[in-house]
């Protein structure tokens, strides 16, 4: 797989609802076979990178984790022509060297989630991703170093415990999740990261910390309020490790050394004379470069 011109995708989570630094060309609604997607496209273009911004929560964050179509914003971020995904999400820190307005770079992830439509696969069409490394590491490198680059306390590495929401954790849980290990808590990033992987796209993702959770002694309970004051700094964050990012990676773009982009070869178990036409017909975007290969 030769290089190829880059069109970033940024996914916003709470407090990152427009593309900071980006001048913008148009913003593009979509439909997509999974539904409608949280929100606009907004397609622009930040140091010579073109991007593709999408906020998760869409406009005046009106949807709860489990009401964003996560299918929806992947497909709808593919049929835009997006090579490379980065998402941004606030989440609680499990850590003390991990404070409020810390950012982790996080490489691996624990999904509690539940009910969430977690794959583009089903009967008629059967598909097993490696999700053994979930995230791009070069993604995530280029990350890291826009972190240093703009003096932000960060951290690359570390697991991401994603909850349904939208409650905050019980001391209980809090206490327990620590014990496995993880790092930050969170309610988005999966099924966004499987997804991500199921349409070939190289994904990353920041967590901006907004609060302890709620395992420290003596601590407040977590509350919006609390959150709010916190996320406003790590909104304004956000927008410089967006552009730095961007000089980094620059406007082309070679294959993820993970083979991210040609992950379904390995991944499709489904004979071709069993497969669900309908699904094959939902699946066009997603699954399209494996199609054109398998009759090229």
């Amino acid at each position: 797989m030769a290089s190829q011109k880059r069109r970033l995708g940024v996914i916003g989570g709470s407090g990152l609802y427009q593309a900071p630094g980006f001048s913008v060309a148009e913003t593009r609604a979509f439909e997509t076979p999974w539904g409608r997607p949280s929100g606009p496209l907004v397609f622009g273009a930040c140091d010579g990178v073109e991007t593709v911004f999408l906020s998760r929560h869409g406009p005046g964050h009106a949807l709860t984790p489990d009401e964003v179509n996560y299918r929806a914003n992947i497909d709808a971020l593919k049929q835009a022509g997006v090579t490379d995904i980065i998402s941004f999400s606030a989440c609680g820190s499990f850590r003390e060297e991990l404070a409020p307005g810390a950012f982790l770079i996080m490489d691996q992830y624990i999904d509690r989630t539940a009910g969430r439509a977690s794959t583009f696969f089903g009967r008629g069409f059967v598909a097993h991703v490696s999700m053994a490394d979930p995230v791009c590491a070069a993604l995530s490198e280029a990350l890291a170093a826009a972190c240093a680059d703009c003096d932000i306390v960060h951290q690359r590495g570390g697991t991401y415990l994603a909850i349904n929401g939208p409650q905050f954790s019980t001391r209980a849980e809090s206490h327990l999740y620590r014990s496995w290990g993880c790092d930050v808590i969170g309610m988005t990033n999966m099924p966004e990261a499987k997804l991500a992987r199921e349409a070939e796209l190289p994904y990353a993702s920041v967590g901006m910390v907004t609060d302890y959770d709620c395992w420290r002694k003596d601590e407040d309970a977590v509350d919006v309020a609390g959150v709010l004051a916190v996320m406003a700094k790590n909104t304004e964050n956000a927008g410089r490790v967006i552009q730095a990012v961007c000089e980094i990676l620059g406007p082309m773009r070679d294959p993820s050394p993970q083979g991210i982009e040609t992950c379904l070869d390995f991944a499709v178990i489904t004979a071709p004379e069993a497969r669900d036409p309908a699904l094959c017909e939902k699946l066009k975007t997603i699954a399209g470069r494996y199609f054109d290969a398998q009759t090229g």
